[in-house]
């Protein structure tokens, strides 16, 4: 009797797990603890992150209460797909900063028997989808959304409201530039937002 195998052990692919949510909600705390658990068990790790994103450090991936681990910057995309030889996991922070490639590229190293584990904003600071992160969970196998806590509520936050008075989607910042707000908090400190710049233009 034919029994038929439903693993193929021959064909070993990777897999896509994206981390996402607000500012100030562990998504990069959470990417550094899978891939330290990842180096611990032995495999081997590479890490990439854009190379505009030199908050904390110009090298290492840095959380916001400091956890920190080693990182590789590029500039583009593209660059991961060189770089990610021999290893078994690849990380990457800030995935919202890269170009649109970023998803064929995690899609190639998944296909080559990687595991990829993005971490990145999904929503910009007007609450659009962020750049390539729609098409990176509508591919990954895993998706993991984190909440921060509304400072106003106190309830779960997933809106990144932006302080600051600058219309460009990227704009590196931290507490001083934003901070994570509920859906009605946010919408209400638009409204004020939006009153206080039309009082102004008066």
């Amino acid at each position: 009797m034919f029994l038929e195998n439903t693993v193929n052990h021959t064909e070993q692919f990777g897999w896509i797990e994206v981390i996402c949510g607000s500012m100030f909600s562990g998504k990069t705390e959470e990417l550094i603890r899978r891939l330290k658990r990842a180096k611990f068990a032995k495999q081997r790790v590479e890490i990439f992150k854009p190379a505009i994103d030199v908050r904390y450090d110009e090298e290492e991936v840095v959380s916001h209460n400091d956890n920190r681990i080693r990182s590789t910057p590029v500039p583009a995309s593209a660059n991961i797909r060189l770089l990610a030889n021999n290893v078994d996991v690849v990380g990457i922070d800030e995935a919202q900063f890269f170009d649109n490639e970023i998803v064929a590229v995690c899609n190639d190293l998944a296909n080559r028997g990687i595991r990829v584990i993005v971490a990145g904003l999904d929503m910009d600071f007007k609450g659009n989808p962020f750049g390539p992160m729609p098409a990176l969970m509508a591919t990954a196998e895993y998706v993991t959304k984190v909440h921060a806590v509304c400072t106003r509520t106190g309830n779960l936050a997933h809106y990144s409201f932006r302080k600051a008075e600058s219309d460009n989607i990227v704009l590196l910042g931290e507490t001083q530039e934003y901070e994570p707000l509920s859906r009605a908090a946010y919408y209400k400190a638009i409204q004020e937002q939006n009153a206080q710049l039309k009082e102004e233009e008066e």
